[in-house]
């Protein structure tokens, strides 16, 4: 099994074809290794970690929103963020007519990373901020509505983590292999969400049977 984690550029597309004329950057500019798919979404607009891997149970459990695996992404938003909006993010907000999971945010300072190509907008009347926000599910666009939820709307989108991994150390654009420290911490990362959700699934329907059908004695 292969396992390689990229730093994703902006502007990337995280699948490895793409059929408009002009085509535009995919995984095949930056990844050689055959047959490995990204375990993860991440938006043409959006940069940061991605796992790609040709596991394909890894991959599902890394997908399916019941595991809730964390992810950390490094947010720029326009705005100045109040203790009113950082206890909304942080409780849940109304997003596509349902409320997202509790959130962990916090105020940070700006990361030593480099500049986006192309760069961010920048109005010199309005502040900007960068927020730390840790999610365990993955909705489509979840972070910039979730940011716009609150009236901050979203400049940059990092990921900058997922579970054990991190972008420390990678540039945009740079891949490698997990290191076997890293991909064993992550195998029993997975290993404990399924079983967490097997119980939750097995036991209760289990349980439901048994009450409307009770032995005949």
């Amino acid at each position: 099994m292969r396992y390689i984690l990229f730093n994703k550029p902006f502007g990337v597309l995280t699948q490895f074809t793409d059929r408009t004329v002009p085509p535009r950057p995919t995984l095949a500019d930056y990844i050689e290794t055959p047959g490995v798919y990204a375990a993860g979404r991440l938006d043409a607009d959006s940069e940061g970690l991605l796992l790609l891997t040709d596991d394909g149970p890894m991959k599902f459990s890394l997908l399916k929103p019941a595991f809730a695996h964390r992810r950390t992404y490094w947010v720029q938003v326009e705005g100045a963020p109040d203790d009113a909006a950082l206890a909304a993010l942080r409780s849940g907000v109304m997003v596509q007519g349902d409320w997202t999971k509790p959130a962990e945010v916090r105020v940070m300072s700006e990361p030593g990373i480099p500049p986006r190509v192309p760069p961010i907008r920048v109005r010199v009347a309005i502040p900007t901020a960068w927020l730390e926000l840790t999610l365990t599910e993955g909705r489509n666009r979840q972070v910039r509505r979730m940011t716009a939820a609150v009236g901050l709307p979203t400049l940059r989108l990092i990921r900058w983590s997922m579970e054990n991994l991190t972008l420390a150390g990678m540039a945009p654009g740079e891949s490698r292999r997990l290191r076997p420290a890293e991909l064993a911490a992550l195998q029993r990362i997975v290993a404990r969400t399924q079983s967490s959700e097997n119980r939750a699934t097995v036991k209760r329907p289990v349980r439901k049977i048994f009450l409307s059908n009770p032995p005949r004695s």
